[in-house]
């Protein structure tokens, strides 16, 4: 970490990092927080630009396609596909896209603001995904025991404003912060640097940072099980989002993202939980 803060810096400031190093990363984490963004402030709910109310699909049609395309994880063409061969319903697989995006947009307030019962087990990882055939992040936060997602926001920067975007968006769905709240995470220092905004902003929380791939210091031994089921949650996204080869747009990543955090948290029986859907209406 602090060899590539190095390769940034003057002569003049690396004699000085190797004289005070300390002195120089409380600088860095400070100098990093010119950042318009408020914690704990809801978006405004945006419109489809598709009227749901006027398709041809009846409901029980785009429940089909939305449950072939999210929870079976099959592609838009392949949706189209079966829709056509087994259920003689011809679709395009634009259309196919264009009710995901519309879908999503009514979900997302639903899904961000719903009064989740949580425990005190909260985890974090980012992953990889495509997006305009360039590498984007998709940074998970997730509830360990209750199994349920509570950010998902997709950036084309694996930086500290994305980071503090996905903490945020698990502080607002806590009915009060608990005194002794804890994020697990790996060794990215951007959490850090997350958590040094919060705690300017009178919120304080703690991080706990999981490194490597073996149990090399008594942080990483106690809390791998928790990096480890933010894992399993990463790779059975990407079971679902491999057959999309990718998406075309920002905006279809995240809507995406968006049903398929829906279909995880209200839809999805899950074996930790005897069976059960992680929240049950």
């Amino acid at each position: 970490y602090y060899q590539k803060k190095l390769n940034g810096m003057t002569s003049k400031e690396k004699k000085r990092f190797k004289k005070d190093p300390q002195a120089f990363k409380l600088r860095y984490i400070f100098r990093q927080f010119y950042i318009d963004f408020q914690p704990l402030s809801k978006e405004s709910p945006e419109l489809p630009a598709v009227d749901l109310s006027k398709i041809y699909a009846s409901p029980h049609t785009l429940g089909l396609i939305l449950t072939y395309h999210v929870n079976y994880g099959l592609s838009a063409r392949k949706t189209a596909a079966i829709m056509q061969d087994v259920h003689g319903v011809m679709i395009s697989h634009q259309t196919v896209l264009n009710y995901e995006n519309s879908v999503a947009l009514l979900l997302k307030p639903y899904v961000d603001h719903y009064p989740y019962e949580l425990s005190d087990q909260f985890c974090g990882d980012e992953t990889y995904i495509r997006v305009n055939g360039r590498w984007h992040y998709l940074f998970f936060f997730f509830d360990a025991v209750k199994k349920i997602i509570l950010s998902y926001p997709v950036s084309p920067n694996r930086d500290t404003a994305t980071a503090i975007r996905a903490i945020d968006e698990v502080l607002i769905k806590m009915k009060e912060i608990p005194e002794n709240l804890t994020f697990v995470v790996d060794g990215n220092p951007i959490y850090l640097l997350a958590q040094h905004f919060f705690a300017q902003h009178g919120i304080s929380f703690d991080v706990k940072q999981v490194i490597g791939l073996t149990n090399e210091d008594p942080v990483s031994t106690e809390y791998r099980p928790l990096k480890q089921i933010i894992e399993r949650l990463n790779r059975t996204f990407k079971g679902n989002y491999r057959s999309t080869h990718g998406f075309g747009s920002e905006h279809g990543s995240i809507s995406y993202v968006t049903l398929f955090t829906a279909y995880f948290n209200f839809l999805r029986p899950h074996a930790a939980l005897e069976g059960k859907v992680p929240v049950v209406n």
